[in-house]
């Protein structure tokens, strides 16, 4: 398969919109998590966010490891496109921690409209507490693993390409 687009390697394309979306699909777990009134209302935005997050993630590992098969090779690259990987389960995470604010989304959702009552304030707490430190548990790992993915991508295209003195024009 070819990974690239209008002459540009399609790694280099995606990678950025993958460094933008997962801290904030994180983000917006947590909040949805720990925030009821905004969990009504933006459940289902998060949730196609992460359903969309995950394949883009695996088509960008994908298009790295086509780009580092056309690069000289060198450590860091090497080491870069090992790391890439690392990322897929915390994406599979994020997914799984939307798919569960959905769901008590959808649950609240019920409550509000049955006669019998809503869930035991219990209940609700335990859900509550479960969804606030899972969704901090994914949003915090994806985001490290990114970062650390992300600055050995870094070191591999720019350390040594350029100079610490301004070049003379």
């Amino acid at each position: 398969m070819e990974y690239s687009f209008a002459g540009l390697p399609l790694h280099v394309l995606l990678v950025h919109a993958v460094i933008v979306l997962t801290p904030l699909v994180g983000l917006i777990l947590v909040v949805l998590a720990a925030w009821p009134a905004a969990r009504r209302v933006l459940w289902l935005p998060a949730l196609i966010g992460a359903a969309l997050l995950l394949p883009l993630g695996l088509v960008t590992v994908e298009a790295g490891k086509w780009l580092e098969a056309r690069v000289p090779e060198a450590p860091l690259i090497q080491q870069h496109t090992g790391m890439g990987e690392e990322l897929t389960p915390w994406l599979i995470g994020l997914l799984v921690v939307a798919v569960l604010i959905a769901g008590w989304a959808l649950v609240e959702r019920a409550d509000a409209r049955r006669s019998s009552g809503p869930t035991s304030r219990g209940a609700r707490i335990g859900v509550a507490i479960v969804l606030v430190v899972a969704s901090l548990v994914v949003a915090v790992g994806s985001t490290w693993t990114l970062v650390r993915i992300g600055e050995a991508g870094s070191r591999a295209v720019w350390e040594g390409s350029f100079s610490e003195d301004p070049l003379e024009r």
